[in-house]
C-alpha cells in the first residue's frame, strides 16, 4: 500500500468521525433575586427545552445595589430551578458566587440506550 493513499483513508476516517461528534453548547438564562414566580416557571420551561437539545445551561441570578446583602433570596431562586429541572438534569455546578451574580450549571442526564 501506498503512502498516499494511507493518508487519504486516514483524511476520511477523521472527517467521518468529526461529522458524527456533538458539540455541546453552554447557554444561559439571567434573574434577578426579586423575579415572580411565573416569570422563573418561564424561564423554567426555556432551560428545559436547552437540555432537551442536548445543551448545558447556566442559570444566573445577578444582584444590584443592596440585593447583595440578601443571597438566601438568590439561593432560593436557584434551588427552585434545581427541583423543577431534577427530573431531566443534573446540577454540576452547585450555587457559587462570582463577584456582583450567583450562579450554577445544569446539564442533561445520560440516557441508557
Amino acid at each position: 500500500m501506498d503512502y498516499g493513499k494511507f493518508k487519504y483513508q486516514q483524511a476520511k476516517k477523521q472527517a467521518e468521525a468529526k461529522k458524527k461528534q456533538v458539540q455541546v453548547e453552554l447557554k444561559e438564562v439571567k434573574l434577578r433575586p426579586k423575579t415572580d414566580v411565573h416569570d422563573l416557571e418561564f424561564k423554567v420551561k426555556h432551560v428545559r427545552r436547552f437540555l432537551e437539545e442536548g445543551n448545558k445551561a447556566k442559570i444566573t441570578v445577578v444582584f444590584r445595589g443592596r440585593e447583595i446583602t440578601h443571597q438566601e433570596l438568590g439561593m432560593a431562586a436557584l434551588e427552585k430551578f434545581s427541583q423543577e429541572l431534577a427530573d431531566i438534569a443534573i446540577v454540576e455546578v452547585r450555587q457559587k458566587m462570582e463577584g456582583r451574580s450567583m450562579f450554577m450549571i445544569v446539564a442533561p442526564k445520560v440516557k441508557v440506550k
